[in-house]
């Protein structure tokens, strides 16, 4: 089980979506919602409650 990139949530197997960047960075997302925040809103996940 792997844990999201943004809101730390645990993905099950088979479920989310995994990001190689070019820095060799893996990043992994429960949903596009956590997706969207991190890279296209540059939002910091420790300013939100729903993100633990």
């Amino acid at each position: 089980m792997a844990k999201c990139s943004f809101c730390s949530s645990s993905i099950e197997a088979g479920t989310g979506k995994t990001i190689i960047q070019k820095t060799g960075k893996i990043s992994y997302f429960c949903s596009k919602k956590c997706e969207k925040n991190l890279f296209k809103l540059g939002r910091d996940p420790r300013k939100f409650k729903w993100a633990q």
